[in-house]
């Protein structure tokens, strides 16, 4: 039985976006091919601060067509299990507003097999960064939450940057907090290099691999035609592979502890492997942009000595374990 956190809310189409009829923004209709006639052009429903819609289409040649207002970039990667993009921009109605166009998957209200989601999920996990960096070419947005891809060398800088904008952001939201100030400030300054810099010094070194970045039950389902997984609505880049699990912590999410195992059954746990658990509460709480205090303290508590504490307990040097790199 799956537990659904009482405090998740669904989103919903507002009324005032809601459409039926045969107009479509000059600007997607011009990307979409020539000669094309628009059938219906209907709004489907909403993710967060997303508006869906289905065209039907009818093309030159007579054959009908039907389009999915997305855009995504891992079909180079895994072409059958996500949408195809067709283009983006911004409306010529309103140039504070812009579109997303992918081609239209009907799809089920399930979840893949396990095996066969976490199968595609360590396909894409497959491709490493050209530049052997970690970040993007581009910044991407998860839902409103713009994204600071800027290329790091490492994984701990990256990560540190993306938390330290989770903490600011939440922090301007909820006022002055003594205890979460302190409290990120640890995270940021003992934890985080506690749980990541092992995995980048002593010898060992994280490769970042393409992620999918908003990896939870809301962007996954199956194509009713060719019952195969379908994945969309990414937020890539280029990471440690475990990242993508983060929410799969969290009670409302259909993907859980099990899909985690059923992964590294085909993909390697990152070493130091008992540090793995940890590093995912770590994950799920920049991933879902909720600054747990209970967390929170658990891992100061526990990793309050910061890296420091991890050398002595292992009686190696600073020097030392640089050098092992």
């Amino acid at each position: 039985m799956v537990r659904i956190d009482p405090e998740f809310v669904a989103a919903t189409l507002p009324d005032d976006e809601k459409y039926e009829g045969t107009e479509v923004d000059a600007n997607v209709l011009q990307a979409l091919p020539s000669g094309i006639t628009i059938k219906w052009s209907s709004t489907r429903g909403a993710s967060f601060r997303a508006i869906l819609s289905k065209l039907d289409t009818i093309l030159e040649d007579g054959q009908e067509k039907s389009y999915f207002m997305k855009v995504y970039t891992l079909a180079a990667v895994v072409p059958g299990n996500v949408p195809k993009a067709v283009a983006y921009g911004v409306c010529a109605s309103d140039p504070n507003r812009a579109f997303f166009l992918a081609e239209f998957r009907d799809m089920t209200d399930e979840l893949p097999d396990i095996m066969d989601l976490v199968s595609i999920v360590a396909k894409i996990h497959q491709q490493p960064s050209l530049n052997e960096k970690f970040g993007f070419n581009v910044m991407t947005f998860s839902g409103k939450h713009a994204s600071d891809n800027t290329w790091c060398d490492t994984w701990e800088e990256f990560f540190t940057r993306a938390m330290r904008d989770t903490m600011e952001a939440k922090l301007a939201i909820h006022g002055p907090d003594e205890e979460l100030q302190e409290l990120s400030e640890k995270i940021l300054t003992k934890v985080i290099p506690r749980l990541i810099r092992p995995m980048e010094t002593e010898g060992r070194r994280i490769e970042p691999v393409l992620l999918h970045g908003d990896l939870w039950h809301g962007n996954v389902s199956i194509d009713n035609e060719t019952k195969e997984p379908v994945l969309y609505d990414p937020c890539c880049f280029y990471g440690h592979n475990d990242y993508d699990f983060g929410m799969w912590r969290a009670s409302r999410c259909r993907m859980n502890r099990a899909h985690v195992q059923a992964y590294f059954k085909l993909a390697k746990i990152t070493e130091p492997s008992e540090d793995q658990d940890d590093r995912q509460a770590l994950y799920a709480m920049q991933r879902m942009r909720e600054l747990s205090k209970e967390e929170m303290r658990r891992l100061v508590a526990k990793y309050g000595g910061g890296y420091e504490g991890y050398l002595a307990s292992k009686e190696v040097s600073p020097l030392e374990a640089s050098t092992k790199m």
